[in-house]
């Protein structure tokens, strides 16, 4: 089917108001008003939810009455109702899962016609995070003749990688199928047939190291004429799994991961192409080669951006089953809905070679008695049946599976915790469902990886464990040395980790065979679970923060896409960067303690400009594969050190100039060095697009920082900045601050360690103007070209 774009000429209003125009995707939620008393709480951000109602009208031609007509959703969030001129016509409740519904019968053939989408996110909390409103991903049309390609009818499956061989299926109805199979412009196979296997001479592979891409062009015909076809992109991979490891084609393959959440930062959950593939390609420069899609499907975008960039990506269902986290979620709709949530997902998924794993959950506790194990075999059973080329797994947490068996439930639903069949149900206070892992998490820390080490919670956990094909295990490492013995034909990966623990634990992976991969929480930050992650300054409990706490703080790269210290030190744990880092602690809170959380074992980034700060103390922590490091201040040695788990720390006085760091091998040979200089001269607004050029309609990212005549970024100026567009629109601009009462749609915003980011969507061709003003500096502004 012809698939075109339905993303303009929408209007948008909460249920019984007045309605603006709109162009999707649309995230309501990031537009409300911040509340420190909303339902959701710290989860969802303080933003409250609502039911939204989004409107088009368009003219149905007449030809339209002898064909298929649908619309795809790619996302609603959620409980969405899909109407055609007054018409119930479909809806999904979960927020996640793309559906269509099918427009035959209900148009206006030759007339005008309204499609109307309610989306009902009032009833918070029904999210442990921030999860956006509304129709937060693309909407597309789908056409076709009444003989037609069926959506998602074409299905391509690598049979074997040497000698490659494909084997290519067509659901279509009526009509003779031609397949072509490309490599760039030129056809390299062709065939005809519902099913059809090509021999690919000198193929060149899918993998992380080299993502290469073919082409897969079906065409229908009847009577000698086309009457509908489609293309797809695939790549010729095969994924094999044994305790003696992970093989990508035959190579063995360790996962360098890290856990994403949906939400694109000041841009709320509104889903472009262009920041999912913005955010593959970053973490991909920045070492990682997996994702782990957390805790619901990816959006399509992101798997189009994997698959361009080699980053493996494990697909997640759910982040609950029957039992709730939260009183109104995905719980609530399980036994009616999963099969076909999951079904939606697979079917999706089954082209992007870079989906290598699916997974059916996060850190469920109902495994802990049979009823859980059977629903959990049920959905591996679908897996199988709709996919056998790929592994299923779970994130596993066998201290909550450990608790959960002993009645002692750590998510609660507002109703009833998680006990004993044998045990009266009791009543529990109403909270976030996280609250109670993130209490045990805060005060036991990195010990709670040790949870899951008893033969007790082993034995539990073993029924619904051994029935995956690899198990993830959600803070468990101290389980990987034992597996071994205990049960050495499994396979296994650390499915949630903390950043902190990447060298113990890549060390570990790099010498257990059936230990395939590593995904810390989490590799980019997030909007909700307001300050989990967070250092702050200003005291409190790690976790929970109250109001105006935002984001999250776990990400090794926040928001903006700036990676911090701890980024780099996974880079030189991985092997993947080949000069020291150095990371600064901020320098700029005197005599104030910091309050540190669990998820984050430094606040450290690269920058030695601390205007005013001179004589302050300096924690200052380097990276490097080598035997020690030398650290020189403006040409002065502060000393040698001896690393260790790559890394040394020094304390020092703050002093501007440069910071220079020295790698030596064990003999003392001098292996690289780097540098961090502070910022010099006059401070200005700095303004560099991200491209050079852009299409009209698309987005461009535009990242604004304050900077000395040198260029180097000053992290201790901060100031409020407004941005405003010519022959654009703004949708957002902000900064990193984890806490704040500011908004990402005023355009006003203050820098945070003297960065923010604006980003802007281009109108006409031309030229579009992007200006930044502050109080006390001049204007700056950039112009972009908009082909």
């Amino acid at each position: 089917m012809k698939q075109t774009d339905f993303n303009k000429d929408w209007l948008f209003g909460h249920q019984g108001g007045e309605k603006i125009p709109v162009q999707l995707p649309h995230d309501a939620m990031i537009h409300e008003n911040r509340d420190p008393a909303s339902p959701g709480g710290g989860g969802h951000g303080y933003f409250p939810g609502g039911v939204y109602v989004y409107e088009k009208t368009f003219h149905a031609p007449m030809e339209w009455k002898d064909q298929t007509i649908s619309l795809l959703f790619e996302g609603v969030y959620k409980n969405s109702t899909v109407t055609v001129n007054g018409t119930a016509a479909g809806g999904q409740p979960y927020g996640y899962t793309p559906f269509t519904v099918c427009l035959d019968g209900l148009l206006r053939y030759g007339g005008e016609n309204t499609i109307t989408v309610t989306a009902d996110n009032s009833q918070l909390p029904n999210s442990r995070w921030y999860s956006g409103s509304g129709i937060y991903r693309p909407v597309s049309l789908l056409s076709g003749g009444k003989s037609h390609i069926k959506w998602q009818g074409v299905k391509i499956t690598t049979l074997s990688y040497a000698p490659a061989k494909i084997r290519v299926e067509t659901d279509a109805v009526g009509g003779e199928i031609a397949v072509e199979i490309l490599d760039s412009a030129d056809i390299i196979a062709s065939g005809n047939g519902a099913s059809c296997e090509f021999d690919i001479p000198n193929a060149r592979l899918w993998s992380d190291e080299a993502p290469n891409l073919y082409a897969c062009r079906v065409t229908l015909r009847e009577n000698g004429q086309v009457v509908d076809e489609v293309t797809e992109h695939f790549g010729i991979r095969v994924i094999e799994w044994s305790h003696k490891g992970l093989f990508i084609n035959g190579k063995e393959t360790l996962l360098r991961g890290g856990c994403v959440h949906h939400d694109n930062g000041i841009l709320g959950a509104a889903t472009y192409a262009k920041s999912e593939e913005r955010r593959v390609r970053i973490m991909k420069e920045n070492g990682f080669n997996a994702i782990r899609s957390s805790h619901n499907p990816a959006s399509r975008a992101l798997l189009d951006a994997c698959d361009k960039y080699g980053m493996y990506l494990m697909d997640e269902t759910f982040d609950m089953w029957y039992n709730r986290k939260n009183k109104f979620d995905y719980g609530l709709d399980f036994h009616d809905w999963w099969e076909s949530d999951t079904r939606a997902m697979v079917e999706r998924d089954y082209n992007h070679p870079s989906v290598i794993l699916y997974s059916i959950g996060n850190e469920v506790a109902e495994p802990c008695e049979e009823k859980g194990v059977k629903a959990g075999q049920a959905q591996i059973d679908l897996i199988h049946s709709l996919d056998a080329t790929r592994p299923v797994t779970c994130g596993v947490n066998l201290m909550i599976l450990g608790r959960a068996a002993k009645g002692h439930g750590i998510y609660q639903d507002g109703e009833l915790s998680t006990v004993k069949k044998e045990q009266k149900p009791q009543k529990v206070k109403e909270q976030n469902a996280s609250l109670m892992f993130n209490i045990i998490a805060s005060f036991t820390g990195t010990s709670m990886n040790k949870g899951g080490n008893s033969p007790k919670v082993d034995a539990i956990a073993s029924p619904f464990v051994d029935s995956l094909d690899i198990a993830g295990y959600n803070y468990g490492s101290g389980r990987y040395p034992l597996e071994e013995k205990q049960h050495p034909d499994r396979v296994i990966f650390g499915s949630e980790t903390f950043p902190q623990d990447i060298c113990k634990n890549w060390e570990m992976v790099k010498k257990y065979p059936y230990l395939v991969g590593d995904f810390m929480w989490t590799a980019w930050d997030y909007l909700g679970e307001a300050g989990l992650g967070a250092w702050s300054y200003t005291g409190g409990m790690p976790f929970n923060r109250p109001y105006p706490w935002l984001l999250a703080g776990t990400g090794v790269i926040d928001i903006l896409g700036i990676p911090d210290a701890s980024c780099k030190y996974a880079a030189t744990v991985w092997g993947v960067t080949d000069r020291p880092v150095i990371g600064v602690r901020p320098v700029n809170h005197p005599g104030v303690r910091v309050s540190k959380s669990t998820w984050r074992g430094t606040n450290a980034i690269e920058s030695w400009a601390w205007s005013g700060c001179g004589g302050n103390k300096a924690e200052i922590e380097v990276y490097a594969q080598a035997d020690s490091v030398e650290l020189l201040l403006n040409g002065k040695t502060l000393g040698r050190k001896k690393l260790k788990e790559y890394k040394a720390m020094f304390k020092v006085k703050y002093a501007p100039g440069t910071l220079e760091a020295v790698a030596y091998d064990e003999s003392g040979r001098e292996l690289s060095r780097s540098e961090l200089r502070s910022a010099a001269g006059k401070i200005h607004i700095q303004v560099e697009p991200e491209e050079k050029a852009v299409s009209a309609g698309e987005i461009v990212y535009v990242p604004i920082a304050l900077a000395g005549e040198n260029g180097i970024v000053e992290s201790n100026n901060d100031q409020k900045l407004t941005v405003s567009v010519e022959n654009g629109e703004l949708l957002a601009f902000g900064s990193a601050n984890p806490c704040t009462e500011e908004r990402y749609d005023t355009g006003s915003f203050t820098t945070y360690y003297g960065r923010a980011l604006a980003v802007v969507r281009a109108k006409d061709r031309g030229t579009v103007t992007v200006t930044v003003k502050g109080k006390t500096l001049a204007a700056a502004s950039v112009e972009i070209p908009v082909e």
